[in-house]
């Protein structure tokens, strides 16, 4: 029996490609869909097309939805990236960094692209435990799609299948996710994560996003392999700023 596919969303960030990765260990043959929606972070669009490579995709599509029509959001307007915010002080409120409705249009896009693979998994990186602040990356959430999923498909409701959304990184924090990747042979160099990359796409090491991976791999004793702007060392993934 042939191996049956996968559709997963591919940002180039270290928690969808940690969870492409556990799809291609589950068995899965994947077929990666990256969206570009005007992202102000668009460099991670070819950490996304790395990814894929060294992940050995059967496939990957890029697609394009301009979610600057829209705004509301630090990475599709023009609100500043918060940068220096406290860890502890991540996860209270949504932060400006939410895009509207942005994994449900994702995911959407992804049921689509599954129908037209024969797939019906689908594979999303949501984490609820270390960024909790976003509402579309919660269990309830992510298990009231998946029962859209089966009512508003031809698959779904001929019966053909049951679509199901795998989210295998919701519960880990920043450390478990980086020691899974590390596990199933994840190159995270070839990933980006910063929501306020230079103009050369260097890690800011100051957003959230950025705040949050260096903390994972100080915890997991490694050291983060991507280019930090204005920053000299990582010891054990905790990032010194030049004097």
């Amino acid at each position: 029996m042939p191996a049956p596919n996968a559709v997963i969303l591919l940002s180039g960030g270290m928690d969808s490609a940690t969870a492409a990765a556990q799809a291609r260990a589950d068995g899965f043959v994947l077929h990666a869909l990256t969206v570009r929606y005007g992202q102000r972070h668009a460099v991670e669009l070819d950490a996304a097309r790395r990814v894929a490579r060294s992940l050995g995709v059967a496939d990957h599509r890029v697609v394009n939805v301009d979610l600057t029509a829209i705004g509301g959001s630090a990475l599709t307007d023009t609100i500043e990236v918060p940068l220096d915010r406290a860890v502890d002080a991540m996860g209270q409120d949504i932060p400006v960094t939410y895009v509207p409705a942005r994994n449900t249009i994702f995911l959407s896009l992804a049921l689509g692209y599954a129908e037209v693979a024969g797939a019906f998994d689908i594979f999303i990186g949501a984490n609820a435990l270390d960024y909790s602040g976003y509402p579309d990356c919660r269990p309830e959430y992510l298990r009231a799609f998946e029962q859209l999923a089966n009512l508003a498909t031809r698959a779904g409701v001929a019966g053909t299948g049951r679509f199901r959304i795998h989210a295998p990184l919701l519960d880990l924090t920043k450390r478990q996710i980086i020691e899974r990747g590390v596990a199933l042979g994840v190159d995270f160099s070839l990933t980006h994560t910063c929501y306020a990359p230079d103009e050369s796409g260097r890690a800011c090491g100051r957003c959230d996003a950025c705040q949050l991976r260096l903390k994972g791999f100080r915890e997991a004793g490694l050291v983060d392999p991507v280019a930090y702007a204005g920053l000299e060392t990582r010891d054990s993934g905790l990032a010194t700023r030049d004097s």
